[in-house]
């Protein structure tokens, strides 16, 4: 595939009211297929996904212009043009970006795309499950759905017995 300019490609919105970035799928865009890239923008005063983590997926964000801050664990980092943070693909890589500057936040995001995946939303406490397309994939899922941590069912819970 021929390399593709993020001017050439369109702006993709959320599906919620409670998350107002924008996105081009550069990678996709590109003919890739195991690593994904992202261009996001974050208006100032307004956040990015909820704080989770990837169980199969590792990312990592380059920020490109404005500044903001990236909740890590329990600590808030700075961002600002030429930060990189890598997050790797279980509880120590959770995170989340919030644009608290003035201008928009613009940053890439990176991330391997492998799937089954689980993604891990500490404070809600619930889950997500990705089977048939990873996270960012478009590819249409066989499974997928998300989940509050505490409603565990007994292994044999509903299964006919012999």
């Amino acid at each position: 595939m021929p390399p593709v300019n993020a001017d050439d490609l369109s702006w993709t919105t959320p599906d919620a009211d409670d998350a107002a970035w924008r996105r081009k799928q550069l990678a996709e865009a590109a003919g890739g297929d195991a690593l994904g890239c992202s261009l996001y923008e974050l208006p100032a005063g307004e956040r990015s996904w909820p704080y989770h983590y990837h169980a199969a997926n590792e990312e990592a964000l380059y920020v490109l212009a404005g500044e903001g801050t990236l909740r890590l664990d329990d600590e808030t980092h700075p961002l600002r043009p030429g930060e990189y943070a890598a997050f790797p693909a279980d509880a120590s890589g959770a995170h989340r970006v919030v644009n608290d500057g003035d201008e928009t936040l613009r940053y890439l995001v990176v991330s391997t795309m492998r799937e089954p995946d689980v993604t891990m939303y500490p404070d809600s406490e619930k889950f997500g499950v990705y089977v048939g397309s990873p996270p960012g994939g478009r590819e249409e899922r066989s499974l997928s759905g998300y989940y509050r941590t505490g409603d565990d069912v007994h292994y044999w819970d509903g299964e006919d017995g012999d």
